[in-house]
């Protein structure tokens, strides 16, 4: 068949309407026609995927001519714009909504070490496009943004981008929020994170092993992850303000320790011998101390048995010394620990092995800070770091993703609902979401690095402070701090964030179907909704030199009073707006 209809198996199982392009591949040349007749928009043949785009554009418009009148569609991307634009040529009676959550040309420019943000106005975007062979993806993404009833981008950083390449400012910014999990449990989370933080300990003593020269309990982990773009992600400035973090650990003789993890999907065969053979000799030092602790106890038994304190020297035989040695002996190594668990295949072009080797960070142990690149997701089956992704970031002291282009990000927001705080930037849709909803967001470990109105360098030495300061924090501090980082969770709930969405379902109705629907307009870019000041226990910051960490002094911890401070900060949350219609039948409820 050509169409299936079913519900999809993810949480609240969504109704799901799948469309088979392959099976009607042979209209692809008619439907090329049309769309170059109608839109002047010529696909060349060996864009696979715009081909498909093609297919799915206008079998899309094909159901919804066949649907009564007054609904609403809202289109995803340019890969479904073209049924969106033939739903306006052919002027069924469709509300139309397109979502853009990065622009095609704005990913790609950026990711060519253009200075993005100051150039927006000057762009000729049909050469840029027509430059990187994306002239006809371009043009459908801009004819969608021109054809819906209403257009919507994920972000602010994105609406401004949008208005430049896309040529049209967007109605409304629909942020993308995310299923928040709550424990029944007050500070069930903390223990998760304790637990999850004793496994990425084990698995950096078998990294570790024979260069074991540091305490695991002054050890911070952060990490990046996430697609591996190196500029665009921020990578690059990643490892330099490592370097620098390094320099500033090392001359202060701080007893903190750093490891960096950077999980980043590269093209790689397989796992190293030798952080393979690391894990090996961990499990092996295991099984030696758990036979001598067996034979210690059974001695300690017999001893109390007879009223006897043990005498503890003839506790530990010979031939348990012997086992010790060689166990000892075996976890010898000549080399550094390894950077990368991976064996690369672009191991010598690899922009962060490349970057390591520049900054020098090979894992000594001068060095205050450890990198570790695992180029592969992550997962519980792994014979190496046996946790998926969400166990991991439980496990973790701080996501680092100081992004340059990022139009909304994911992985700040997944950091923040399990309470493990993050830095993220002005560029990234997430940061400026924080900044507006936050007066104070590095006390409740929201850092927001600018990298739209600093220079690569400037950016840097405000990534290294924020680093050096989130170093300097006692444990109490952390665990006061992730209190605070989970409690913005509502923030980011569906639940919350999915009014955006019914405000533009309404917007998009009344501009249909002005004769049914009427829709009040209300500015939504305006900071409406949330506002947390600054937490109830801090004294404002004197100085800006102070504010990035989250307490400043041991004194000030005491008047630190969680009851107190949350239910402040419950009742700082207000409702954002929500759009007032008159309608008829059909109006998209809060329930949808």
């Amino acid at each position: 068949g050509l169409v299936y209809f079913g519900r999809w198996l993810i949480e609240g199982s969504p109704y799901v309407v799948l469309i088979d392009v392959a099976f009607t591949a042979w209209s692809l040349d008619r439907w090329k026609s049309e769309l170059w007749e109608n839109f002047s928009i010529g696909v060349p043949w060996f864009d696979r995927e715009a081909n498909d785009a093609v297919l799915f554009g206008f079998l899309t418009a094909w159901l919804l001519g066949e649907e009564p009148p007054h609904i609403l569609a809202h289109f995803h991307e340019w890969l479904a714009g073209l049924g969106l634009m033939l739903c306006r040529r052919r002027q069924l009676p469709v509300a139309t909504i397109f979502t853009t959550h990065a622009t095609l040309l704005g990913r790609y420019l950026c990711a060519g070490k253009v200075d993005f943000y100051n150039n927006l106005a000057e762009f000729n975007v049909d050469k840029e496009a027509g430059d990187r062979q994306i002239y006809h993806r371009y043009c459908l993404e801009r004819s969608a943004a021109r054809c819906a009833h209403v257009f919507t981008t994920v972000s602010q950083i994105t609406a401004i981008e949008a208005e430049y390449l896309l040529k049209r400012k967007p109605d409304i910014i629909t942020p993308n929020g995310l299923n928040v999990k709550k424990f029944s449990a007050m500070h069930e989370f903390q223990n998760l994170h304790a637990k999850s933080k004793n496994r990425i300990q084990e698995f950096i003593r078998g990294h570790f092993y024979g260069h074991l020269d540091f305490n695991l309990d002054k050890c911070v982990f952060l990490f990046i992850a996430g697609r591996y773009e190196f500029s665009n992600k921020g990578a690059d400035i990643f490892l330099e303000a490592l370097a620098r973090l390094n320099y500033l650990l090392r001359v202060n003789h701080s007893d903190v320790t750093v490891v960096a993890f950077f999980i980043m999907p590269a093209r790689t065969n397989n796992f190293n011998v030798e952080t393979l053979k690391g894990q090996a000799v961990r499990k092996q030092l295991w099984d030696t101390a758990q036979t001598v602790k067996e034979r210690f106890g059974k001695k300690l038994y017999e001893s109390l048995l007879v009223g006897q304190l043990p005498d503890v020297s003839k506790m530990l035989d010979k031939e348990d010394f012997t086992m010790m040695k060689r166990a000892i002996f075996s976890t010898q190594r000549q080399c550094q620990p390894p950077i990368c668990t991976h064996n690369m295949l672009e191991d010598s072009s690899d922009p962060i092995l490349n970057c390591i080797r520049r900054i020098g960070l090979f894992n000594c142990s001068a060095d205050r800070v450890k990198v570790i690149f695992h180029p592969e997701f992550l997962s519980s089956t792994s014979p190496l770091l046996p946790m998926d992704y969400e166990e991991f970031v439980r496990g973790c002291h701080l996501g680092v993703f100081p992004s340059y282009y990022e139009p909304w990000g994911y992985t700040p927001a997944e950091c923040t609902v399990m309470g493990i705080p993050s830095i993220s930037t002005n560029l990234s849709g997430f940061g400026c979401f924080m900044e507006e909803h936050i007066a104070d967001p590095s006390a409740y470990g929201i850092y927001i690095l600018d990298r739209r109105f600093r220079g690569v360098d400037e950016s840097c030495n405000q990534l290294t402070s924020f680093l050096f300061q989130f170093c300097k924090q006692s444990r109490r501090q952390r665990i006061i701090q992730r209190n605070r980082t989970e409690r913005l969770s509502d923030l980011l709930d569906w639940r919350y964030l999915g009014r955006y969405y019914i405000s533009a379902r309404h917007m998009a109705l009344a501009k249909a179907f002005p004769d049914t629907y009427m829709y009040e307009a209300q500015d939504p870019t305006s900071s409406s909704g949330f506002r947390y000041p600054r937490p109830a226990s801090v004294p404002p910051s004197p100085s800006l030199s102070r504010h990035s960490s989250p307490h400043h002094s041991d004194d000030e911890d005491e008047r630190y009073d969680e009851d107190l401070e949350a239910e402040k900060d419950r009742v700082n949350i207000r409702q954002p707006f929500v759009a007032k219609t008159k309608a008829g039948d059909g109006v998209p409820s809060e329930s949808d």
